[in-house]
């Protein structure tokens, strides 16, 4: 069954599109991730125009994200200070992202620099994150202590000045890293379609050392606002959102992530770590060769933007 999406121009298989959804929906709901890094670079593999791709992913983030996100409220596990101050620097980031995204369009380098971003980004995140959870599994196998420093342990980061306290997520921290934090995400979002999860959380957990239980719902639930933001304006300038697709990946990416959640709770930290790191390292490889090998046809013609 095929349907028609009016600003993608092209047809596309209804199941296979709410195939992607529903697995974006998951991950997000499993691993605390918007799910726009997996999503973007999947309706690129099927043809879909880069910048339809990216603005139209980060739609289908934001219900993902609402899906998780509430699921974790109801559970306690979501810090609602933290991530309105997150939310204040992802606002500003956004803006600035969609002000690069129209420039790289203008000029005609948008396509290119979206995949050796995603490269680069998903690559470097991928390999720490692998490393470091392969150490966490070995040190659980072993009965060792782990050798992380305990969440709420200064730091450099918690030496800077207008500090804030965080009740839920128990700790005492400078707004000046958690709106820098949400400022690059907010970029992120704005350029790559991502909701920036597989960046914030690790960053949350490694360098402000906020305990993991809270940091998924928080990651949420900033994703949630920036990515809607960012779709509203990307709808509004770049005339680049497709409702039709959507809407359908919004439908399976909410069922999706309920599922998500559940097995999520089911994990020990490390081993969600360790499965994250490996998608996000699979995500960066198959777009690596898309850079390299020869496309089959050499030349093609475009019409306008596209």
């Amino acid at each position: 069954m095929t349907v028609y999406l009016p600003i993608a121009e092209l047809s596309v298989n209804i199941f296979i599109i709410l195939g992607m959804g529903a697995a974006v929906g998951f991950l997000s709901g499993m691993f605390g991730v918007g799910g726009g890094f997996l999503i973007t670079p999947l309706l690129i593999f099927y043809n879909i125009p880069p910048v339809v791709a990216v603005a139209t992913g980060a739609n289908q983030v934001v219900a993902s994200s609402v899906s998780g996100a509430i699921t974790h409220f109801r559970r306690g596990t979501l810090d609602v200070k933290l991530g309105t101050v997150l939310l204040v620097g992802g606002l500003v980031g956004a803006t600035a992202g969609i002000w690069v995204f129209s420039w790289l369009r203008s000029i005609g380098q948008l396509d290119l620099f979206i995949a050796i971003l995603y490269v680069l980004l998903l690559g470097t995140v991928g390999t720490l994150m692998l490393n470091e959870s392969i150490r966490a599994l070995r040190r659980a196998a072993n009965n060792q202590p782990p050798t992380l420093k305990r969440p709420g342990h200064h730091t450099w980061v918690h030496r800077l000045p207008f500090k804030m306290r965080f009740k839920k997520s128990k700790i005492y921290l400078s707004a000046i890293p958690v709106v820098a934090l949400g400022f690059a995400i907010g970029v992120l979002t704005s350029v790559m379609g991502v909701g920036g999860g597989f960046i914030m959380v690790p960053a949350m957990i490694y360098l402000l050392r906020i305990p993991t239980n809270v940091v998924v719902g928080t990651s949420l639930f900033q994703i949630i606002f920036v990515t809607a933001y960012t779709t509203m304006v990307q709808a509004a300038t770049n005339y680049s959102v497709d409702i039709v697709l959507a809407t359908i990946l919004m439908i399976a990416g909410v069922i999706g992530a309920q599922y998500g959640v559940r097995v999520g709770q089911k994990l020990r930290g490390e081993q969600l770590r360790a499965l994250l790191a490996l998608l996000v390292l699979a995500v960066a490889l198959r777009l690596a060769v898309t850079l390299v090998v020869t496309p089959a046809d050499l030349y093609s013609v475009s019409i306008g933007s596209f």
